[in-house]
């Protein structure tokens, strides 16, 4: 883990910005963002931009089932799988009010568990009750501002009329 490393953890993270974060020391580098390991975090309000690793760029999730609300993961990069997200087989990430958009060209999300992804725009399409793809209309991503625009199609689509995104319209 680049930016967080989690083994055998269970933490709630709120309000957490991690941007230009690696993991590239070694042919399993994983979660240039954040890694879990055996982990069940809660993850709300999270930023994960511009982090690199060779799987799970943004987050990557090995034997852990975490729960991401109003996650914002954009801008990362992997060499193998998983720009976004990479997540194993024994793995069940649950996501709610995301947006996952922009991670290059090994996806936004891969894995071979069982993933729940509800009221999220994610780019490329992801099957699940409200889910969308369409680009989301971040305000200023190149300097770091992804509040969102007016006009974005995020605005209120998200569960219960949320915004989708770690930020909401205006804030």
């Amino acid at each position: 883990g680049g930016g967080i490393y989690m083994n055998y953890s269970h933490p709630t993270l709120s309000d957490v910005t991690l941007s230009y974060n690696s993991a590239v020391s070694s042919s399993y580098a994983k979660g240039g963002g954040i890694y879990c390991g055996n982990s069940d975090p809660i993850l709300n309000r999270v930023l994960l931009n511009s982090n690199s690793a060779k799987h799970g760029g943004g987050l990557s999730l090995m034997a852990s089932a975490p729960i991401i609300h109003h996650a914002t993961i954009r801008g990362n990069s992997a060499s193998s799988s998983g720009g976004g997200i990479h997540f194993t087989s024994d793995s069940n990430p649950v996501l709610l009010n995301s947006i996952i958009w922009e991670n290059g060209l090994a996806g936004e999300i891969s894995g071979s568990g069982e993933t729940t992804v509800t009221y999220s725009d994610i780019q490329g399409g992801w099957d699940g009750e409200g889910n969308i793809n369409a680009d989301p209309l971040f305000t200023n991503p190149e300097m770091g501002d992804f509040t969102l625009q007016e006009e974005s199609p995020c605005i209120g689509t998200g569960e219960d009329g949320t915004d989708m995104g770690a930020f909401e319209f205006g804030s």
